[in-house]
């Protein structure tokens, strides 16, 4: 078993080190392979615009609002937060702390508060475990909390972009979000690792049914 996890290990690292996203992020400077699939979507959906008020939910290590925030302006905002801790990025509030939590909760609307945010980004994915059932619950989860903190804080005709995983509770979740928001959009950027059942619902006009 340790000898067969070893072998799992190390396929993983070769074939991370030899990722097109990895070495293209390592040469941009950016945190993450991630900012490939904000990024695409970005270039589709046009989500990030100057001025608005943007919320970074599963925030560390910082590649989406490290892409995001330069598109906001002066005038725009980012509040990025995360259970990790995160180095500083330039005009970035970050909060580090369990968002389930109602003290972080309060922290949070310190700083956005209820029906301020213009646009909710999360890329928030629970440990994985291995075993299908538990880590689709544990997804499921984060999912609700992530449409529950965005039904609490979106203004009217805000925006969701949220990480999700197919398989069970999926069709229902976007039902639940098209009860919510105006039209409702699936996104598979190139940057997703085929294998992987991960997809981006992004909700727009939130309230204008």
């Amino acid at each position: 078993m340790g000898k067969k996890r070893t072998a799992s290990s190390k396929r993983w690292i070769q074939e991370h080190e030899n990722d097109p996203y990895v070495q293209e992020a390592r040469r941009l400077g950016y945190r993450s392979r991630a900012v490939f699939k904000l990024k695409e979507i970005q270039e589709k959906d046009r989500i990030l615009r100057p001025g608005l008020t943007v919320v970074d939910l599963g925030a560390a290590p910082g590649g989406w609002s490290q892409f995001a925030r330069p598109l906001l302006g002066k005038n725009g905002r980012l509040v990025a937060l995360d259970i990790l801790p995160m180095e500083p990025l330039p005009d970035v509030e970050f909060i580090c702390g369990d968002f389930r939590e109602n003290d972080v909760l309060e922290k949070l609307e310190s700083i956005a508060a209820p029906a301020s945010v213009d646009l909710v980004l999360s890329d928030i994915a629970p440990n994985i475990s291995g075993v299908d059932a538990a880590d689709a619950a544990a997804s499921s989860y984060l999912a609700d909390l992530v449409l529950d903190f965005s039904q609490a804080r979106l203004k009217r005709g805000g925006m969701l972009l949220t990480k999700v995983f197919q398989g069970e509770g999926y069709e229902a979740y976007v039902r639940a979000l098209r009860a919510q928001f105006a039209t409702v959009t699936v996104r598979k950027p190139k940057a997703s690792r085929p294998r992987s059942r991960e997809v981006y619902l992004l909700a727009r006009n939130y309230g204008v049914l």
